[in-house]
């Protein structure tokens, strides 16, 4: 299988860009495996959950960002949980964490969200993870759309742990309004969980309707990336996207 186009900026003023959304179990397993892997998918953008958000978690998060090539943009104890990782290519416009509101006796829940620019695109960015209970994770669903929305952006990007295949309610209500990357352009492997016996589709990156997917899936044949380290690394595997973001209206070069 043909390996996903790096980032790049086109003559056209759009950004090809590479997006790695991944749930890393609070760092519990093998950190070494997992940044070897988020390294090898040199990633423009990672949309983490379940990063650390206990006890010196900035400090575990900051040093999973240096590790693998990246830095710390926003997320982590502040969102519940998702948090994004950026490299240097972007530009930061501002982020913001969300706390959802808190059913008694589950899991408090959040986004991790940002607006950023590679170049002259534009991105808006959210990482989620989805609750386990279905009622709650379908109210979720709904707040995801709005929020994205609120980003003020024209194309945006979603990645997440649903706790949800592809036929669930909540699943189906974010494909219905934003494309999805596997079932758009699909790459690698389909499977996410679990690594070492991968037999759902849990987690994916969703894009608004104006973004090229290029190719997403798991990155199962990417150089670097070893099946030793996907099963060491946490107890999902990671979605790999390539996205084209069109440039901002009036700044593609030879613009009016």
């Amino acid at each position: 299988m043909p390996l996903l186009p790096p980032s790049r900026t086109e003559p056209d003023g759009s950004a090809v860009i590479r997006v790695l959304s991944y749930n890393i179990r609070s760092m519990r397993d093998d950190t070494a495996a997992l940044a070897r892997v988020i390294g090898a998918c040199a990633p423009d953008l990672v949309l983490l959950q379940e990063a650390p958000r206990f006890f010196r978690w900035r400090k575990k998060l900051a040093r999973l960002a240096a590790a693998s090539g990246q830095v710390i943009l926003t997320g982590g104890g502040t969102a519940a949980g998702p948090a994004i990782l950026c490299g240097l290519r972007a530009t930061v416009e501002r982020t913001e964490d969300v706390l959802l509101p808190l059913t008694p006796g589950l899991h408090r829940r959040g986004f991790a969200t940002a607006v950023v620019r590679f170049g002259d695109a534009r991105l808006g960015v959210l990482s989620c993870h989805l609750s386990l209970s279905g009622r709650e994770r379908l109210a979720q669903g709904g707040l995801l759309l709005d929020r994205l929305a609120a980003l003020g952006t024209e194309h945006a990007v979603v990645g997440g742990d649903l706790n949800e295949r592809p036929t669930g309610r909540t699943f189906r209500r974010l494909a219905g309004g934003l494309q999805d990357g596997w079932a758009t352009a699909p790459w690698g492997g389909e499977h996410t969980s679990t690594p070492a016996d991968p037999h759902q589709r849990i987690d994916a990156v969703f894009a608004t309707r104006g973004v090229e997917v290029l190719g997403c899936g798991v990155p199962l044949d990417q150089p670097g990336v070893t099946g030793t380290d996907l099963r060491a690394a946490t107890d999902h595997l990671p979605v790999l996207a390539a996205l084209r973001i069109p440039a901002r209206p009036g700044t593609a070069p030879g613009a009016a």
